[in-house]
């Protein structure tokens, strides 16, 4: 898909509303690519991006203003998480917890891409 025609290049209501737990494998220190000043250690085996388990919560990679023009400050570099959560999966269905975090911040949820239906 096209970054032009990628939903979540508008959004970014995931980054500004879910906590990111990972691995602590994941981060560069440790072998990983997630930066180490950008995660808070959460357990001795995990981390979560920094920002996220605010009553607020805004990942400090997330660039822009939701719903309006959003990326990732560290888009080759972001965690598991971040690379597994998309606004639709398999074949188009919608991923709920998208249309939560979307609905929460006043946006409508997607519409199944075309094609896929």
């Amino acid at each position: 898909m096209s970054i032009d025609l990628d939903p979540c290049v508008r959004c970014g209501a995931c980054c500004a509303s879910l906590r990111v737990s990972f691995h602590r494998s994941q981060l560069l220190s440790e072998g990983g690519c997630v930066p180490d000043a950008l995660a808070d250690e959460e357990t001795a085996t995990t981390c979560r991006m920094r920002g996220t388990d605010r009553t607020n919560p805004r990942c400090v990679a997330l660039v822009g203003r939701i719903g309006e023009r959003v990326h990732c400050g560290i888009y080759e570099q972001r965690p598991d998480p971040c690379r597994e959560f998309a606004a639709h999966g398999l074949f188009g269905i919608g991923n709920a917890e998208c249309s939560r975090v979307r609905r929460r911040h006043g946006l409508p949820p997607l519409a199944a891409p075309e094609g896929l239906l």
